[in-house]
């Protein structure tokens, strides 16, 4: 099934409603509120902190570690910026509680949207190189999920604006969002059975040696050395999930190879975490051993095809998407062909 791509650029809906996770979103929504409190003798001696979730119970100790952290709370007539401060019987002060970061996450922002499909309950997109998911630490707004919900009213009536499945920021290629609980839930059911088809390209280091199709079954976990990383594991010393690639070679040179990756399993950067463990690491993937290369700067990994039964109708669904150009001229400088695919 094919349609001609479009970009979807679209202010938010003056009726679409907010979505609100977690509950503290809700909270506060509007503008700041200051609350006074006393240190009763159930909090003498506590943490600052703890002794404020137990007065204002409605919102997480972590949240309230922020507010302190950012001078919203006095003490005794004083700013308390340390959450470790010890507190004592009948001290009294204010917070102010402002809404965080994550509390602005899951509002609409208009964006651009590469809209490869549509109908009444689900969107093929194609996300651009650089484009966060989900809000994250480090990244609370500018995210597909803030897009999604400017685009779509009804995205904010669903967990994760409708999102089932994810691709790394500096990944390009292919994602369905649900528009409907009956297709979210049935395309989450779909990507747990291993159902839905995803495949990949990627462009890695080195000639490549031996068969032309490779199957890696290897666990990733997080890497014991780098918790900013995840690994290959040996699951009998530590934790870790089951994790099977299928590396098929489409060209290959003396700068590097050509591959398609097909997912049967999906954890965590695992395409990445495969390739660099069998000496393949993709180029510019400076987290697992790539380096920047054939003018490509982020991680040379493109979901180039997608394919699936659609939730609602039965009817199959596949999708294709060439190359994005910052990626097909690394193709063109390594003289490599993904034509082959």
């Amino acid at each position: 099934m094919k349609q001609v791509p479009r970009i979807i650029s679209t202010p938010p809906s003056p009726d679409a409603p907010e979505i609100a996770e977690p509950e503290e979103v809700a909270e506060l929504a509007e503008p700041s509120e200051v609350r006074a409190f006393t240190i009763g003798r159930e909090q003498h001696g506590q943490r600052l902190d703890r002794a404020l979730a137990a007065l204002v119970p409605e919102f997480s100790r972590s949240y309230l570690q922020q507010l302190i952290e950012g001078g919203a709370v006095d003490l005794q007539g004083r700013v308390a910026t340390k959450a470790s401060a010890t507190v004592h019987a009948g001290a009294s002060g204010r917070v102010e509680l402002r809404p965080t970061p994550q509390s602005q996450a899951f509002r609409a922002e208009p964006m651009a949207i590469k809209v490869v499909y549509e109908d009444e309950h689900l969107r093929v997109i194609d996300k651009p190189a650089g484009l966060v998911v989900h809000p994250a630490p480090g990244h609370w707004s500018g995210t597909l999920l803030n897009g999604l919900l400017a685009l779509d009213a009804r995205a904010a009536l669903l967990p994760r604006a409708g999102i089932v499945h994810r691709l790394d920021r500096d990944t390009s290629g292919l994602m369905v969002v649900a528009r409907s609980r009956q297709a979210m839930d049935a395309l989450v059911s779909a990507i747990a059975a291993r159902e839905v088809k995803r495949q990949y390209l990627a462009l890695a280091h080195r000639s490549w040696q031996g068969a032309s199709a490779r199957h890696v079954d290897a666990p990733i976990g997080r890497d014991p050395r780098n918790r900013l990383r995840m690994a290959v594991v040996d699951l009998r010393l530590h934790p870790g999930k089951p994790a099977r690639t299928l590396i098929e070679l489409l060209d290959s040179n003396e700068k590097g190879c050509l591959v398609r990756c097909t997912l049967e399993t999906g954890r965590t950067h695992q395409i990445r975490v495969h390739m660099a463990s069998i000496g393949h690491p993709l180029v510019a993937d400076v987290l697992y051993g790539g380096v920047p290369a054939a003018g490509l700067m982020r991680q040379a990994l493109h979901a180039w095809r997608l394919a699936f039964e659609h939730p609602v109708t039965h009817a199959p669904m596949d999708f294709g998407s060439p190359p994005p150009p910052d990626l097909a001229q690394g193709l063109g400088a390594w003289g490599l062909n993904y034509n082959r695919a």
